[in-house]
């Protein structure tokens, strides 16, 4: 979806889908004059054929109605087209915006749950290219029909009326029982998935600890819930519906035989009794169903409302001016970057700028905010005060397309994408080549990735194999090194490597520093801190030490809390 200048709602996004729903509300109009015809059928067979027991007029009149039914039947044809095309067009207008600020929005200090976004998009699509839609454009021709049956005799047409307004509360009572449960409903859905896809994420722990049966009855006292939730809603519903359908075929009864007694006084004659009931049916199909759709009318207006208050967010804030490819500076101005809690921010007023070519080395006990400010220098969160900068601009300042392949980033929990290892190190450029080669080669992956089953085109994920931690962080690895960024953002990158991997990082980090690339590493290795120039050393997300490596590590050695040391640096002093 293209950027522009001011970030553009709903409507705004659907405007494309406005002629051809148009298109499509035109041709329910056609739709319903043809179905007048029948009806006129009926009432000319009735009147005029048996009177007159002309057979030429019968024929005349049947090809009249078959032209008309084939007509309709076409025109049916072209709406149900036009309308899978606006649901193909839904996707296309809001699918990948959505898709991007619900991945931007899941790597939050505090993420929120917009998965569901991707399924508000898909229930606006079933509704605006199913049958619920169709219903709604013909539900209006209601009051035509009404007229029409006026038109026959003033006492069908009251009949006629009070039927419609009757159903027509019906259907207010529906939407005013059942609103509250079916959002209800909808939410206890989506936490019984998410709690779902959490646990498969978590497999392992779950097999390995023997937690599956206590993970599988908490699942079930949600899924409880949600059955009652479905339960209550589809039981209001359903009686609305009966009371709807008993209404329609009491009042087509009444009808008839309002018309039999008028026809008996020579009001009407008996083609406009039958005319009319059928008329009636008519007129009150569409309503009946959206009342017995009608939760799929009140999902797809909660899905419309939802997207109206994603989208503004969900949108790029505008066109960038392209920058200089960056030389690899880094500056923290003040960062400050709040947690779930006020009371307990993960960063507190950082303050350093890291020269290009340079290197940097961040220890601190666990929980003193370094993959925080790790995700920070990175762009993945943004902070809450402060500013980060590359080459002097503010990194909100960067195009993403055009910063991202600049910078690289190994997170502490290495997370491989289903695909091959070379679409995965290729970050899914289907444009690399030889680059992959060259980024496990810097890597020093090269060796260890060739012994996969199939090499570079191994698959991963499902129908694939499954990497080991270490080797998944080597492949990681690569693929935060391919086309050599100018920045290298390693979050405890040996965290599960074996000797001859954290040898093979060893080797990496001295030819990054050689390569003048600016390195910043997130870790509690002497071994990994030997060849960087400066250390910072953070506590409760505040900055303790920072400076050149020796000398932070001089004050690491005499220090007179050599426990704490120790947890900062094992070995190190």
């Amino acid at each position: 979806m293209p950027s522009t200048d001011t970030p553009r709602r709903l409507p705004t996004l659907l405007a494309p889908l406005h002629s051809a729903l148009w298109y499509a509300a035109g041709f329910s109009i056609f739709v319903n004059l043809m179905l007048l015809g029948p009806t006129l059928y009926m009432l000319q067979v009735f009147d005029r054929v048996l009177s007159s027991r002309s057979e030429a007029t019968l024929a005349m009149l049947s090809v009249g109605v078959a032209i008309a039914l084939v007509a309709m039947s076409a025109v049916e044809v072209a709406r149900s087209r036009v309308l899978v095309e606006v649901g193909r067009r839904i996707d296309e207008c809001l699918g990948e915006t959505v898709l991007r600020h619900i991945v931007r929005v899941a790597s939050a200090p505090a993420p929120a749950s917009p998965s569901g976004g991707l399924r508000d998009v898909g229930t606006l699509r079933g509704f605006l290219s199913g049958a619920n839609v169709i219903a709604l454009f013909d539900a209006p021709w209601m009051g035509v029909y009404v007229i029409v049956i006026f038109l026959f005799h003033p006492a069908l047409g009251a009949v006629a009326l009070g039927g419609a307004l009757l159903l027509m509360a019906i259907a207010w009572s529906t939407e005013r029982a059942n609103r509250t449960a079916l959002e209800q409903l909808a939410e206890s859905t989506r936490r019984g998935a998410q709690f779902v896809d959490q646990g498969l994420r978590n497999a392992d722990v779950l097999n390995g600890m023997g937690m599956t049966v206590a993970f599988a009855a908490r699942w079930n006292g949600l899924n409880r819930r949600t059955l009652d939730l479905m339960q209550t809603s589809s039981t209001r519903a359903g009686s609305l519906l009966a009371a709807s359908k008993f209404l329609r075929q009491a009042i087509q009864v009444t009808m008839m035989g309002v018309g039999a007694w008028l026809v008996l006084d020579n009001h009407v004659t008996p083609g406009i009794m039958i005319a009319g009931t059928i008329l009636f049916g008519r007129a009150m199909a569409p309503v009946e169903a959206l009342i017995g759709n009608w939760s799929g009318l009140v999902a797809a207006r909660g899905a419309y409302r939802r997207l109206t208050q994603l989208l503004p967010a969900a949108q790029d804030s505008g066109e960038r001016t392209p920058l200089p490819t960056p030389t690899g500076k880094l500056q923290l101005e003040r960062i400050a970057l709040a947690g779930r809690s006020p009371d307990f921010p993960l960063l507190r007023h950082v303050d350093f700028t890291l020269p290009a070519s340079k290197s940097l080395g961040i220890l601190g006990p666990s929980g003193a905010g370094k993959s925080s400010l790790a995700k920070v220098m990175v762009g993945v969160w943004a902070p809450s005060a402060g500013k980060v900068r590359i080459d002097g601009a503010e990194i909100a300042q960067w195009d993403v397309q055009q910063l991202g392949p600049h910078l690289g980033y190994l997170p502490q929990d290495v997370e491989l994408f289903p695909g091959t290892v070379a679409e995965n190190i290729a970050r899914f450029d289907t444009q690399a080549g030889p680059e992959v080669v060259e980024a496990a080669c810097r890597a020093h992956a090269y060796d260890m990735i060739l012994k996969l089953p199939d090499g570079f085109n191994t698959l991963l994920g499902e129908g694939g194999i499954r990497l080991s931690a270490g080797q998944a962080q080597r492949v990681g690895l690569a693929r935060a090194l391919f086309r050599r960024p100018c920045i290298v953002v390693l979050d405890e990158p040996n965290a599960n490597l074996d000797a001859d991997g954290e040898q093979a990082l060893v080797l990496t980090l001295a030819e990054l520093r050689q390569e003048r690339t600016t390195v910043v590493v997130i870790t509690h290795k002497a071994s990994l801190v030997a060849p960087l120039d400066y250390l910072l050393v953070l506590r409760e997300g505040r900055m303790e030490l920072l400076g050149p490596r020796d000398e932070v590590l001089a004050r690491l050695s005499g220090s007179a809390q050599p426990a704490a040391a120790a947890e900062l640096m094992q070995g190190a002093a």
